[in-house]
């Protein structure tokens, strides 16, 4: 069994897909919305938890809150999942840096 399929709380969720084209464009389905970005990090709620992207030169390239998708161009370095101890951390302190 699948790690997604053992979490009831996942079952019924609206789907979340993450497409990456060379590094340079991603494409994000299931977002919920955007905590905060700048060019070198995205903060996106997302229907499987929070999601950090880290790169160079980042750009929002598209939003669409209406159907959850976020399009990014940039350099990526690094796409991870902040697990639901630490999303209140790093929203606070996004929220800090951000004001």
């Amino acid at each position: 069994m699948e790690y997604y399929e053992k979490d009831a709380n996942l079952r019924g969720q609206a789907e979340h897909h993450v497409r990456m084209n060379n590094r340079r464009n991603l494409e994000i389905t299931g977002v919920k919305e955007v905590d905060s970005f700048d060019n070198e990090e995205f903060l996106l709620q997302t229907n499987m938890g929070y999601l950090v992207i880290r790169g160079e030169n980042l750009q929002m390239k598209n939003l669409d809150v209406e159907q959850g998708l976020v399009a990014i161009k940039g350099k990526v370095y690094e796409l991870s999942y902040l697990d639901e101890n630490h999303a209140e951390k790093a929203k606070g302190i996004f929220s800090k840096l951000f004001k």
